[in-house]
């Protein structure tokens, strides 16, 4: 049974509903040396994906018509230059450039990445038009997209200035979640980085995710240590001490379910996880090292705080085998199912906040 198969039978609800009104979800390309358009491909060849929305890939009918011949794709295009042409229950193609490019599999290419952040600006911009509804990012490589109009260490950086809130990366899958105090901050400075405001904010945003993206009315919140054996008072570093537990402390006297610092050494090991809603974890590593060993092909990297929904898979452009059409596209179809879900919910969370005589009624 195949993934799309499976999300459709644990939520009838969203199938019924999107049968009436199909998500529209916008797809930016990433980095067309990478895996990103083979994986895209794979997911959207099934047309039983189509069941649960109307795809809109931002690139070029050009370079999508190399990708399917490449990889022997029986995918069917629907080619348009505006969103006004998006025809529901079709693969939509915006042309977003028409000249030809030069693909070269497995290579880090400075053009390529121009393309990659063209595609995400339009993919971005009819995300804030309304003109679609989710979007769902490929992936980029974050070195060859810098330039001086585009200088940011990824998406969640970029998507943080464009839309409204403050964003949060979230990495999500059936099981888990995991959120970061800091994201792509160098270790060393990390520890200066973590404030009490920066932890009141980032676990207000985590919890105010879980309410209204993943239906969970109490979240229950575990926040990982700074420092090894949360710092074994002071003797492996203060900020735990200082910083991270009294802010914890106040959090939990305001009626949050939050707890900890607990050390990250054996918290994952021990399957402690399995205990709460969300952890949240003090660095990059320190949370997606375990996420990844854990959920590695089913985890989704969800952008917590904005208002709107946007989602990428748990992984990179994987250079090494782009090409050879073997990329396992299991990620990013939970992305996008992902994604859709989480809109769903939160749309139904704000009709109901306004109308609580309805939410009575049920």
């Amino acid at each position: 049974m195949s993934i799309s198969r499976n999300f459709i039978n644990k939520n009838p609800k969203l199938s019924q509903v999107t049968k009436e009104n199909k998500i529209k979800v916008g797809i930016s390309i990433g980095d067309l040396n990478g895996i990103g358009p083979e994986i895209i491909l794979k997911t959207f060849e099934d047309p039983r994906s189509l069941e649960l929305c109307t795809p809109v890939l931002f690139a070029s009918s050009r370079i999508m018509n190399f990708f399917k011949k490449h990889f022997s794709s029986k995918i069917h295009f629907h080619e348009i230059n505006s969103v006004s042409q998006i025809k529901p229950g079709k693969v939509n193609v915006l042309n977003v450039w028409k000249e030809p490019v030069n693909i070269q599999f497995g290579q880090e290419d400075k053009k390529i990445g121009e393309y990659a952040i063209k595609s995400l600006e339009a993919a971005v911009a009819s995300l804030k038009e309304n003109t679609t509804d989710i979007l769902v990012t490929a992936p980029i490589n974050k070195s060859n997209i810098q330039s001086d109009k585009f200088n940011f260490p990824g998406h969640t950086d970029y998507l943080n200035q464009e839309l409204e809130g403050n964003s949060l990366m979230f990495m999500v899958s059936e099981d888990l979640r995991v959120g970061l105090l800091t994201d792509h901050v160098p270790v060393k400075d990390v520890a200066n980085h973590i404030t009490e405001d920066l932890i009141q904010n980032k676990i207000a945003t985590v919890s105010k995710s879980l309410k209204e993206d993943f239906a969970i009315p109490k979240p229950k919140i575990a926040v990982l240590a700074i420092n090894p054996h949360a710092g074994d008072n002071g003797v492996i570093g203060n900020e735990d001490d200082t910083v991270l537990k009294p802010t914890l402390k106040k959090l939990r006297h305001d009626g949050n379910l939050v707890y900890g610092p607990y050390s990250a050494d054996s918290f994952f090991g021990s399957s402690s996880y399995q205990n709460f809603d969300a952890i949240i974890a003090s660095y990059h590593d320190q949370g997606l090292i375990p996420f990844k060993t854990i959920t590695f092909g089913t985890g989704v990297n969800f952008t917590a705080g904005l208002n709107k929904v946007r989602t990428s898979p748990d992984h990179g452009t994987a250079y090494e085998i782009a090409g050879k059409g073997i990329a396992d596209e299991s990620s990013f179809k939970r992305a996008v199912f992902t994604g859709i879900e989480i809109f769903r919910r939160r749309t139904e969370y704000a009709h109901y906040s306004k109308n609580p005589l309805k939410k009575m009624s049920r």
